[in-house]
């Protein structure tokens, strides 16, 4: 049963934005992020995983904000070590993470806190794939085989397994006990929310895709990586 977030338990939005060298949309995505309508708090939370191409740099001339903390990491770990490092300071009865790239406009967070918030769900991802979209074929066709993988040993009906846009229960988020260190946070996080039974509702979301030359940073081999982890997630004992 969904447990609606109420004033009595102080709501507050955690977003987490993990980060490698987005030099160029960071600051962006952050103004963003705080410009956003929101019905309730919220806090900012940017892990900068070791970036080498001046977003550090970016992030310290930023303008101070304190609905924003900037955590510096001392080397490329890793999306997902980027994700749990956020997660970990996070304080807020729902948590979302936001990719700094802008292929995904933070907007539309709005819509998918909403559903939580209101109690309609207790998990919301944004599925890119619930309208038309221009992607590139390899990326279509990857996610598919993905998530079609992904229903099929979990037994769910998700359109989109891969979104960046995760937005749950802060104490759902918590309590996962993720360890993935890389792109694989994804398949993790969906397969231990599928084994414990939290139903994943899905939103449409618009994406704008970005090539490898513009700064796509997934390759085939996390493809692979991603179905090592879903096939463990299943296997292994609860």
């Amino acid at each position: 049963m969904n447990s609606r977030v109420t004033e009595a338990t102080a709501p507050l939005v955690s977003i987490i934005v993990p980060v490698f060298n987005e030099a160029g949309t960071v600051v962006i995505v952050i103004d963003r992020l705080l410009h956003i309508e929101l019905p309730v708090a919220r806090e900012i939370i940017v892990v900068n995983d070791g970036s080498t191409d001046g977003t550090r740099a970016a992030l310290e001339y930023m303008s101070p904000n304190s609905l924003v903390s900037v955590i510096h990491g001392d080397r490329n770990r890793g999306k997902g070590h980027a994700v749990r490092t956020g997660l970990a300071r996070s304080r807020g009865s729902i948590v979302a993470i936001q990719d700094a790239d802008l292929e995904l406009d933070p907007a539309q967070l709005t819509d998918l806190v909403t559903p939580v918030l209101s109690g309609e769900a207790d998990v919301v991802y944004g599925s890119r794939f619930l309208s038309p979209t221009d992607a590139p074929f390899i990326t279509v066709a990857g996610n598919k085989v993905l998530t079609g993988i992904t229903n099929v040993l979990f037994g769910s009906s998700l359109t989109d397994m891969e979104t960046c846009y995760k937005v749950m229960r802060g104490e759902i988020a918590r309590s996962l006990a993720l360890t993935a260190d890389r792109f694989d946070i994804e398949p993790e996080i969906t397969a231990r929310l599928l084994r414990r039974g939290h139903r994943i509702v899905e939103r449409p979301v618009r994406f704008a895709a970005r090539s490898r030359s513009a700064g796509k940073k997934m390759r085939w081999r996390d493809g692979w990586m991603a179905l090592r982890v879903l096939v463990f997630e299943r296997l292994r004992r609860r």
